[in-house]
């Protein structure tokens, strides 16, 4: 274990972390085992959906309070801010999300979510923490316990965000529409990190990379002609359109955008047609297409209007028959590091946590989405999103041997080893917080 009295070495910076008595680890296992386990607790058996997150929003508030800071409730509607000013010093945001999922667990652990609540929608779902926002909540209020006893090391203002909605990408969208950085201040620097399930539990990484990608989500209405089954010629089917342009779709990545370069085009819904001896006048197909530049996006999103335009008009559609292709939901931007930022921060990590706590970049699968570039984008606001592991050593080598098979975030198996995966996302938080805020 390293001591929290420790020189760290930085790009784009000569501070020393300051000097804490004891270990902050230690510190931090102790707080785990006295008040932040219940807490965790509390939070994974009763999640809340999306821009829904009342009980949740307010124990989260009422935490903070505790801990000694000015808390805000309702901003961008569930949304809570927390400030706590400490003299002289910059502005620093670390932001946790508070949205479960509306899925059964199946995790098969002893405080698995039995919770049930009515959707934006009055439809009653079952609702699951199967995306690790619980630890990012309880690591928020266990940075905020430290760094609330422990002010007299650095010197600033730390502002807290409870975030709601990321599952659907409008939270914190809502939040900036809600006037966020002119009710609160503007910060210099922000901060959020993601626990991840195929990732050794204990170590940290942050990405030069765009660790998240951007994502959009398009319909495209069709338009056919409605007719007998069994006289199709009278009419014309949309549902045979509608596969023609989901099979068009399937090229533009693979003949129209550059090899090395990220780009995603699925079609994840395809609704046409009543009855087997009836071709409908209507289909509709809902995308989600994911990037991570603006060049990228723009080629893509043209790229399938003109094809789903242009394959109706193959089919003989008129001018004022063609689909309809349309942008829905708020745009989730690609989360794009600042490079320095994390350089920086890496070398304080290393100092801090020790060589070995700093995880090798894991294989990128898939394009994952989130809308924390909301607070950083417009205007920039240099930022790190970095990733915290959540899961055993033994089980991430038994997955590398095949003889386990991890399960994915947004599965109803998700299960994540909670008291490391807390005790790291604080850690490393608070680190991060010294080296950006360090005593005047």
């Amino acid at each position: 274990m390293k001591k929290y009295l420790v020189a760290a070495f930085v790009v784009g910076a000569t501070c020393a972390l300051p000097a804490v008595a004891g270990d902050l680890s230690q510190v931090i296992a102790k707080d785990y085992d006295n008040h932040l386990a219940s807490l965790f607790d509390y939070f994974h058996r009763n999640p809340e959906l999306s821009f829904l997150e009342t009980k949740t929003a307010a124990r989260l508030a009422s935490e903070l309070r505790a801990a000694g800071f000015q808390v805000t409730e309702g901003v961008g509607k569930t949304g809570v801010v927390a400030i706590l000013k400490n003299g002289p010093g910059p502005m620093v945001m670390m932001r946790a999300d508070m949205d479960g999922l509306p899925m059964l667990e199946k995790s098969g652990l002893a405080n698995a979510s039995k919770a049930m609540q009515k959707d934006t929608e009055g439809t009653l779902t079952p609702v699951a923490h199967s995306c690790g926002h619980d630890v990012h909540m309880t690591s928020l209020v266990g940075t905020a316990r430290r760094m609330a006893a422990e002010r007299n090391t650095w010197s600033g203002t730390l502002m807290l965000i409870g975030q709601p909605a990321e599952e659907r990408i409008g939270g914190a969208l809502l939040m900036m529409k809600d006037d966020l950085w002119k009710r609160f201040g503007q910060p210099d620097y922000a901060l959020g990190f993601h626990v991840k399930a195929d990732m050794e539990a204990g170590k940290v990484h942050a990405s030069e990379t765009s660790p998240y990608s951007g994502a959009d989500t398009m319909e495209i209405l069709i338009k056919g002609v409605g007719a007998h089954g069994a006289q199709p010629h009278r009419g014309k089917d949309p549902v045979v359109l509608g596969a023609l342009i989901v099979v068009g779709l399937q090229t533009i990545v693979s003949r129209e955008l550059g090899p090395r370069e990220p780009g995603l085009i699925t079609v994840g819904s395809f609704h046409g047609g009543t009855k087997a001896n009836i071709i409908g006048d209507n289909a509709k197909l809902q995308l989600t297409i994911r990037s991570e530049s603006a060049a990228t996006r723009n080629l893509l999103l043209k790229a399938i209007k003109r094809m789903a335009e242009n394959t109706a008009r193959a089919a003989g559609m008129a001018e004022n028959e063609l689909p309809e292709v349309n942008l829905v939901d708020t745009p989730a931007l690609p989360v794009l590091n600042t490079i320095a930022l994390v350089q920086r921060l890496k070398a304080a990590w290393i100092a801090q946590m020790g060589t070995n706590a700093f995880g090798e970049e894991v294989f990128r699968e898939g394009m994952g989405a989130e809308d924390f570039p909301q607070f950083t984008t417009e205007p920039y606001i240099p930022s790190v999103y970095f990733t915290v592991g959540g899961t055993p050593a033994e089980d991430i080598a038994r997955a590398s041997a095949g003889t386990l098979t991890l399960p994915t975030h947004h599965s109803p198996l998700f299960k994540i080893a909670q008291g490391p995966a807390v005790k790291t996302g604080v850690e490393a938080t608070v680190v991060a917080l010294h080296e950006l805020m360090p005593k005047k």
